[in-house]
């Protein structure tokens, strides 16, 4: 198809390829019609020479816009001619090319601000591509997932690992769903969608709740067990006194009756000593202190427990197998503070085992991890979600605050941990720096 600078071009052609011909007709019949088709010629020579420049420099400058366009070069403007109709044209080109290049500006610094707002988002973000794999995720959702992110980015979210997977998975947009992944870390993840270049595409926003709902649940508990404390200890108290007071009476009573009266005496003080001792429990998980630190020695910790809990081993037929280091390990804790959390550790091992089987505790240097571990019975994902609630146990009679007391001592030292059962069939509560 021809262009339109070629009809133009052909028919300047024809026309003065006529001219010329009249001309060569007139010649030799009459010479003044011969010279003012001459001169017309000539004269429509430059016209056309003039329409021909005034023609393509138009088409000249959309061609060469359009080319800049399809490059995405927005920096390409044209000066002014002279001429109206081009100096018009040149003008709405420019201002259009201004106009693309402000907007193009504007998208690109909000691309990068958004990007840098993503990446320093304390929530986790990952954003979806059109197939709904993960493309993006930020540094806070590779830190929520656990794992660095080049084996499972491209994947979709039901393939991400461990829990996540299964938790995601099936995430409805619109529905936040509050997560509890380990009975520590609680999570609310939240799906949405977004429009890009016509298209839908969704992205994960993943919110870290676990500070907020250790402290609500701390103001919580602290409140119920400080009233309880006060009015059971008050009462007991007195109960007691008038119970001691009884003991006068015992002369009194037949010598057959005696020994019942006292022995339900000593039982109901007993009794009563016992109900105080259960609320001191709760009261003392209320009021733990601040940690003090100092250089502590772990390695002479876990011995002591070792020792501590040999005879309840050996009537149990559990093994203690150490791989520790033969040099101290010095670290910055409260030692009587960390000693109770490790034997609550260790109790609940030798426990989950119930009779025969084995504990291992290893320790490693750099970094500092801390390692329990034991061969009974596997936590359950129901069991495993609500570890360190407080009041939870799954032992008959248990108070539920021996993991809460763990939980609350190692976050005030800063320390990272976790309970989870492994592969080979081991469960293993492991301490380490963040």
């Amino acid at each position: 198809m021809m262009s339109l600078r070629v009809k133009f071009l052909l028919f300047v052609v024809v026309i003065h390829a006529v001219l010329v011909a009249l001309a060569a007709q007139l010649r030799t019949t009459n010479a003044v019609l011969f010279i003012a088709t001459e001169l017309l010629l000539l004269g429509s020579l430059v016209l056309s020479a003039q329409l021909y420049r005034g023609f393509v420099r138009p088409l000249q400058l959309i061609a060469a816009g359009t080319a800049a366009m399809q490059a995405r070069d927005f920096t390409l403007k044209f000066v002014p001619v002279g001429q109206r109709e081009m100096d018009q044209l040149i003008g709405v080109y420019n201002s259009m090319i201004d106009a693309l290049r402000r907007e193009r500006v504007s998208q690109h610094e909000k691309s990068i601000l958004l990007e840098r707002l993503i990446e320093a988002s304390p929530a986790g973000i990952l954003v979806l591509d059109f197939e709904g794999n993960v493309e993006q995720a930020n540094a806070a959702a590779v830190r929520f997932v656990g794992q660095p992110q080049g084996p499972w980015l491209g994947q979709p979210l039901g393939a991400l690992p461990g829990p996540w997977g299964p938790a995601l998975g099936a995430l409805a947009e619109g529905q936040p769903r509050a997560l509890r992944l380990s009975g520590l870390q609680a999570y609310r993840a939240h799906a949405a969608h977004f429009l890009d270049r016509g298209f839908t595409r969704r992205f994960v926003v993943l919110e870290e709740l676990t500070q907020e709902l250790i402290k609500q649940e701390k103001q919580a508990y602290e409140q119920l067990i400080r009233l309880m404390s006060h009015e059971i200890n008050n009462s007991i108290g007195a109960i007691n006194s008038i119970l001691g007071s009884f003991r006068h009476y015992a002369p009194q009573l037949a010598p057959a009756d005696r020994p019942d009266f006292t022995e339900a005496l000593d039982v109901s003080i007993a009794r009563n000593t016992q109900l105080a001792s259960f609320i001191a429990d709760f009261a003392r998980l209320v009021r733990l202190p601040a940690p003090q630190l100092a250089p502590t020695d772990v390695h002479a910790l876990l011995r002591n427990l070792g020792r501590l809990l040999g005879p309840q081993s050996a009537e149990r037929r559990v093994a203690w197998h150490w791989e520790l280091g033969a040099a101290p390990l010095i670290i910055e804790a409260d030692a009587p503070q960390l000693e109770q959390a490790l034997l609550n550790v260790a109790k609940n091992a030798l426990e989950a085992i119930g009779e025969g089987g084995n504990i291992w505790v290893r320790t490693t240097d750099n970094p500092f991890i801390v390692s329990i571990e034991n061969d009974g019975a596997r936590l359950t994902a129901e069991v495993r979600e609500r570890l360190f609630t407080a009041f939870f146990s799954t032992k008959r009679g248990g108070q539920g605050i021996g993991l809460t007391l763990v939980r609350d001592v190692l976050l005030a030292h800063g320390f990272a941990f976790g309970l989870a059962s492994g592969p080979g069939g081991r469960t293993a509560f492991t301490i380490g720096l963040p």
